[in-house]
């Protein structure tokens, strides 16, 4: 059922929309980063435990569980590499704005968003490897595509490193300032990642209605794993309830578009992961919403 054939599917892009998407997430990454300031850091080191859990969680476990996942349903190759790619992304960038809307632990919300954006230049290109390289179904098509890893670190840290020491200086030197612009920022980039599919999908939205329900099947099953993922790590290692309800969602928001521009720079717009990738960034925020409206209902003593 899921074996659908995008393996030689590209999607078409041209370089003046793929200049243009680069510039869509510096912009996002530069709202992420208005929110980090050196205190979360500090919150790192204070209260390591819940930090760790959730590195763990989001870093470690969903990649290797999503490896699984892929064994299991046996999508198509480049479906699979979707499906590796995103779970080796960093946290999403939405991720804190719902941690607040479920009244979760923010300061750990945004602590975790950090630190998974900033080691991503690491943990992003190494996870992909690996686990794409261990899958059968995907390791000759990666080194058919032959992916240079130091290529891929190096775009990464260009994507994300920049317009986050832009962003975390200006938060952390203009306090007044950020406070004012950071709302409309934070809309705005929702509003942003929608372009970003409505820009990728425009001249093949035929391939994407073909394949769009098995797609969003897929989506959901590896959303709602990862969602469980970060709820039943948190459970097991005794986290207070407001910090589980912070690595359900870090741990089920990742950031699909650093993947989609990856998917564009790298793989020539690959179709299944182009999909994958697109699908995830609309889905996770639907899903996001659901769970904080339902948790912002119910009190933490109920939780």
């Amino acid at each position: 059922m899921f074996n659908i054939n995008l393996d030689h599917v590209h999607l078409n892009f041209s370089g003046d929309n793929f200049w243009l998407l680069n510039v869509l997430l510096g912009f996002i990454m530069f709202g992420v980063a208005l929110e980090i300031k050196s205190e979360h850091f500090i919150q790192l080191v204070k209260h390591p435990k819940s930090a760790l859990v959730g590195i763990l969680s989001q870093v470690i476990i969903t990649p290797a569980l999503t490896f699984v996942l892929t064994l299991i349903l046996k999508p198509s190759p480049s479906i699979a590499l979707g499906m590796i790619l995103v779970a080796a992304c960093p946290g999403g960038n939405i991720s804190n704005f719902i941690s607040s809307l479920a009244k979760a632990n923010v300061a750990l919300a945004v602590s975790l968003t950090a630190f998974s954006t900033l080691m991503a230049f690491i943990t992003t290109p190494l996870n992909f490897t690996i686990w794409a390289s261990l899958n059968p179904a995907t390791a000759p098509l990666l080194k058919e595509i032959s992916i240079s890893p130091f290529e891929m670190i190096k775009t990464v840290v260009l994507l994300l490193g920049i317009p986050l020491a832009i962003g975390i200086f200006i938060s952390n030197k203009f306090p007044k300032f950020t406070a004012k612009i950071i709302k409309p920022i934070k809309i705005s980039s929702i509003v942003i990642f929608a372009a970003f599919v409505l820009i990728a999908f425009s001249a093949n939205i035929a391939i994407f209605l073909e394949y769009f329900f098995v797609i969003l099947l897929l989506v959901f099953i590896h959303n709602s794993m990862a969602l469980g993922i970060g709820f039943f790590t948190a459970k097991t290692f005794r986290l207070a309830k407001q910090d589980t309800r912070t690595l359900t969602i870090e741990t089920g928001i990742h950031n699909s578009g650093l993947g989609l521009v990856l998917i564009f720079a790298f793989f020539n717009g690959l179709g299944g992961m182009a999909v994958i990738a697109a699908w995830w960034g609309i889905w996770h925020i639907i899903s996001g919403l659901a769970i904080a409206t339902y948790w912002s209902r119910k009190p933490l003593t109920q939780n």
